[in-house]
């Protein structure tokens, strides 16, 4: 193990800041492949830091910046009050082609905290959707939309702080098609129905664009024998509330890596010497970048818990331990209605509840929660939510 100390000192952020700080430790990551030991220490200090900046209550909008050395600007551009004082690395780990780096960071707090950040939010991973089945042929990569949604799902667990990930990966959804033919009433249908069977606040959906080689490049199989060729990887991914089915969140995102296995070779995508590899990298350093930016997404988004049974002054709701619920966290009570528009469209709508109701009891998947006043509860009943909105 090589641990390195060093003392960066950034300068102030231009944001109002209160007199004290606080520290955050965080940990960053970055692979060697093809770069130098220093380029992989900056990437891995920048992941370390956005994911500072992110559990301090700030989004960060752009992070490209160092001082002595290690980060090559001088100021980082977030949406939010608050400033980085300093940071330490306290510590540095190479294992094979991975650099891992613990940071400690100085952080003047925000005048507003944004609480939603405390809290997990329930993330459904669905099966992407090989736009192009064809381009799949060389590698025989057919089964990419189910290994590229297992890798995120898994690194979401591993590396976010805000979503509780689950997935369904054997079958695929409608989404596609309904995505095509501009269904938007129906994929909202779709997404009320997979959350309700999941309890999960958000449902994601992903379509596989392209997985081909350069044009030039795929009009003889004789391309082969001239050299190893760039295969394309593009992917849209597509973020629904699962309350009320409305899009929270789109974006596209594509590159392109060498193919360094023979035309003939059927490539398993589960396997690592797939994941190994120069395309297998390039599809990996993609998912992180969406694992960041459904972070940002969601971060401050309120957590919603569904109400699954009623008792006196008591409700049982659809959040626990594992979404980072503590005993004594109070919450608001949304009582769930519906609406018809002039043209028959219909509405989900709620009522802001007079009770509030405390935590008192948890369990992994679920909360208990009770008025603190003992008063019974009038109109709340199963499917209405609570919810901790930022105050």
């Amino acid at each position: 193990m090589h641990k390195l100390i060093k003392q960066l000192t950034f300068l102030s952020l231009l944001y109002s800041f209160s007199v004290s700080s606080q520290w955050y430790e965080t940990q960053g990551h970055a692979r060697t492949n093809d770069i130098s030991i220093e380029l992989a220490r900056t990437k891995a200090m920048e992941n370390a830091l956005k994911k500072a900046l992110l559990v301090s209550g700030a989004s960060v909008s752009s992070l490209q910046q160092v001082v002595n050395g290690l980060l090559t600007q001088d100021k980082i551009s977030i949406r939010a009050s608050g400033s980085v004082n300093s940071i330490e690395l306290i510590d540095e780990i190479h294992s094979d082609n991975l650099i891992t780096v613990t940071i400690r960071v100085d952080i003047f707090p925000q005048d507003k905290k944004c609480f939603a950040v405390n809290f997990k939010k329930s993330l459904l991973i669905t099966r992407s959707h090989l736009l192009h089945r064809e381009q799949a042929n060389i590698g025989k990569i057919y089964l990419i939309d189910k290994a590229v949604m297992r890798k995120l799902a898994e690194q979401l667990n591993q590396q976010s702080a805000y979503t509780k990930t689950s997935s369904i990966l054997n079958n695929k959804t409608e989404f596609s098609r309904l995505n095509n033919s501009l269904a938007s009433d129906k994929i909202s249908q779709l997404t009320q129905s997979l959350s309700e069977s999941t309890d999960s606040q958000y449902i994601m959906f992903s379509e596989i664009t392209n997985t081909s080689f350069d044009q030039q490049a795929t009009n003889s199989w004789l391309f082969w024998q001239q050299g190893i060729y760039p295969r394309n990887f593009a992917i849209n991914f597509y973020l629904y509330n699962g309350l009320n089915g409305e899009l929270v969140w789109q974006d596209s995102y594509q590159n392109s890596a060498p193919w360094t296995f023979s035309k003939r070779m059927k490539v398993d995508v589960n396997g690592q010497a797939f994941w190994h590899s120069e395309y297998g990298l390039m599809v990996n350093n993609i998912i992180d970048r969406v694992i960041q930016d459904i972070d940002e997404n969601i971060m401050c988004e309120p957590s919603r818990g569904k109400i699954i049974q009623v008792n006196g002054n008591q409700v049982i709701i659809n959040l626990g331990r594992d979404h980072g619920l503590k005993i004594g966290d109070e919450f608001s009570l949304l009582h769930l209605t519906h609406f018809t528009n002039n043209s028959g469209k219909s509405y989900a709508g709620f009522n802001l509840s007079p009770y509030k109701v405390k935590v008192t009891k948890l369990t992994r998947q679920t909360a208990t929660a009770a008025t603190p006043d003992g008063r019974l509860f009038g109109n709340i009943q199963v499917d209405d939510l609570a919810v901790r909105y930022e105050n």
